[in-house]
């Protein structure tokens, strides 16, 4: 059951009841109907929301990244440097960013539940589940033309189909320096005190106009106080929360581990990369953050996983689970507690026949033995000329119907991609390939083609033609043919891996995702009459409702504020001899006593968050944006897997501070007008 605040709510299952108890509130349907429309999902990764009737939407500076080092060349670093468009003339269009904007949610678990009889095998049930759930996006689509998507919870308990509405005119209006985006850097990654300026303002264009969207946050001028209700609305990740304790321990010994050496690896070659110069290093930014920033949080989960209280708590749900199941009336109770016991050993089989053939799978069908959308480019061009023949609900998923705009959106994208750069990282993960699998397995020797990684990586770069968006249209374009009589060296890797990929793939749809679905939709089931909906579905990158308060925490004895203000900021930078990356920008230092310093900068609520979460609004009772969330603390690392609010915390950018900030350093006052309203 749920403690304290904790979960990540459904829209169409809001915890009206739960906060009525707790906090003496009452979400009406206006509140929630607003909140929902206002909050963006951004494809890149992250979350945002609109604060203007005119398409502004604000996210993370970090969550912007992408479009900023795709907007960027040489001599023009919108990253480091940040960007101001006073005008809309200036804004400038992003190579492929798309936002998406939740319009309803329907239940469809009975549809997708009835195609699937209980006589088929495991792979008769996952084509039969994977056709119907195609059919319903398909026809949702033709009937709406919003984008489609057959969400699937409760790891199986039930399946929400999402409509979204989709703009892919997004335009940049303002970035702040990567120095005071990113105070701190890795070092203060996952920790608080914080005092960051995480924030950066995109517009939404539809038909070459500024979108209308009359749904939007009014932005907060006071924000937070200590103790106040807020409400996160955002699109979580991935939790574990609902996992059984035998995949949580395939996750501590087997998964985790192999991530964590994967990224740590390719953390090493993108450093040694950035390391050749500041071109170089502008080049490599944004993949460094993100290899960076995923090490630190698995690390993290990892730590969680090995204490044993956390595993003696997920032991206990389970024992809680089984008990609430034999308590229910005869003949149910015996029937439920013979389901979940059943589902509990059948999870536990699953995770021994996984660890065969997992690494095979990540390394060749996943693609981590090929880090660089390059060979995702080439993977997509060959697929794309076997699947799209066939009917939409027959293809592998992401060549729906449903999702081959957004797919074609990224894959023709004019975004640069360097030859260098994409030679480091092919390098560094055909090696990992090697490494992992050992030199003479067969993968292997057909991934290399008689080269080491480093000769094989060279031969891929050079001599591909994918780098140009032309000819992956072509490619697409001309079908199955025009890929077969493909010259390319990354199309020809991409097609003599493919028939083992796609066995590693239909093994693992087969023996590990069909067997996993149909025994946690037990467990649901079990679950569902034990505890009814006071649990949360784990995190699916669809729009939830958290809700917590503002309050600070104890560390160590020392008490910590539930917010930071400018005035640290500087302190800090000024006791660490200003040293990278506690450097401000000179805007910054030059405009200190243009600032009140005790305008509160960053601020913490026990509110549950994930990634994915990043980006997202921070509202308070009446709706209004307070805050822009854009971390954790590392205390709150463990909540893929538990809740916590003792000392976990998410932190967020304070709605004060942006002002302050906007008015008095960039200046930025047509902006400030915008968000204000005056």
């Amino acid at each position: 059951m749920a403690h304290s605040d904790e979960g990540m709510w459904l829209l169409n299952d809001p915890p009206r009841q739960l906060l009525k108890e707790r906090h003496q509130f009452d979400l009406t349907d206006p509140w929630l109907k607003n909140a929902m429309l206002a909050s963006v999902r951004l494809n890149s990764g992250g979350s945002g929301g609109f604060v203007s009737p005119d398409g502004l939407f604000v996210t993370n500076h970090h969550v912007a990244a992408d479009s900023l080092q795709k907007l960027s060349a040489a001599g023009r670093d919108l990253l480091r440097d940040g960007f101001y468009a006073d005008a809309r003339d200036k804004e400038l269009k992003c190579p492929d960013q798309e936002i998406n904007v939740l319009q309803d949610i329907a239940d469809v678990t009975k549809e997708v539940n009835a195609a699937v009889k209980p006589e088929m095998t495991a792979a008769e049930a996952f084509a039969a589940r994977r056709a119907v759930m195609g059919r319903i996006e398909k026809e949702s689509l033709d009937k709406t033309g919003l984008r489609s998507d057959v969400v699937t919870l409760y790891n199986g308990g039930l399946y929400h189909l999402y409509r979204y509405k989709k703009y892919t005119d997004v335009r940049l209006v303002f970035a702040p320096e990567k120095q005071i985006a990113s105070f701190g850097g890795d070092v203060d990654n996952f920790e608080y005190p914080r005092m960051n300026l995480d924030v950066t303002f995109f517009r939404a264009y539809e038909n070459g106009q500024p979108a209308k969207t009359p749904h939007f946050l009014k932005w907060s001028q006071v924000g937070p106080q200590s103790g106040e209700l807020v409400f996160v609305t955002g699109h979580p990740g991935t939790t574990q929360r609902l996992e059984t304790l035998a995949r949580l321990k395939h996750r501590r010994d087997e998964l985790l581990p192999y991530t964590l050496y994967r990224l740590r690896t390719l953390e090493a070659a993108l450093k040694q990369y950035g390391e050749q110069s500041p071109e170089c290093a502008r080049q490599a930014a944004t993949d460094l953050h993100s290899v960076a920033n995923a090490r630190k949080a698995f690390s993290g989960q990892l730590q969680g996983l090995l204490d044993p209280n956390i595993m003696e708590q997920k032991q206990a749900a389970e024992r809680d689970l089984l008990l609430g199941a034999a308590r229910a009336a005869e003949p149910k109770g015996r029937s439920a507690f013979d389901d979940a016991m059943n589902a509990l050993a059948k999870v536990e089989a699953v995770q021994a026949k996984l660890r065969g053939f997992e690494k095979a799978h990540a390394l060749v069908e996943t693609g981590h033995a090929f880090f660089s959308p390059l060979f995702g480019i080439a993977r997509h061009c060959v697929r794309m000329g076997d699947e799209l023949p066939k009917k939409s609900a027959d293809r592998l998923r992401e060549y729906r119907d449903s999702n081959l705009e957004s797919l074609k959106y990224q894959l023709f994208s004019p975004a640069p991609l360097y030859p260098e750069l994409e030679r480091a990282k092919l390098t560094a993960s055909l090696t990992f390939l090697a490494e992992n699998l050992g030199g003479e397995h067969d993968l292997v020797k057909l991934a290399l083609a008689g080269k080491n990684p480093a000769a094989r990586a060279e031969e891929l770069t050079a001599g591909t033609k994918l780098f140009a968006p032309a000819e992956r249209k072509r490619l697409v374009e001309g079908g199955a043919q025009a890929v077969a009589e493909s010259k390319d060296p990354l199309i020809q890797l991409a097609r003599a891996i493919d028939a083992e990929a796609r066995k590693l793939r239909a093994r693992y749809e087969n023996e590990v995702e069909e067997p996993e679905r149909q025994a946690y939709a037990a467990l649901a089931a079990v679950r569902f009459m034990t505890y009814g909906s006071t649990v949360a579905p784990d995190a699916t990158f669809t729009l939830r409702l958290a809700f917590g308060t503002v309050q600070g925490y104890e560390v160590g004895g020392e008490k910590l504020n539930f917010h930071t203000t400018f005035g640290e900021a500087f302190e800090k930078s000024a006791k660490l001899g200003g040293a990278e990356p506690f450097d401000l920008p000179k805007r910054w230092l030059d405009g200190k006593d243009k600032l009140d310093l005790k305008t509160p900068f960053n601020f913490v609520s026990t509110a549950d968050t994930i990634g994915g979460n990043s980006g997202s609004p921070v509202l308070n009772r009446a709706g209004e944006l307070v805050g822009i969330n854009f971390d954790r603390n590392r205390h709150g690392l463990v909540r893929n897997f538990v809740y916590t609010d003792v000392q976990a915390r998410h932190i967020a950018v304070h709605s004060k501070a942006v002002l302050e900030a906007l008015r008095k350093l960039y200046p930025a006052a047509p902006l400030v007008k915008e968000l204000v309203r005056q």
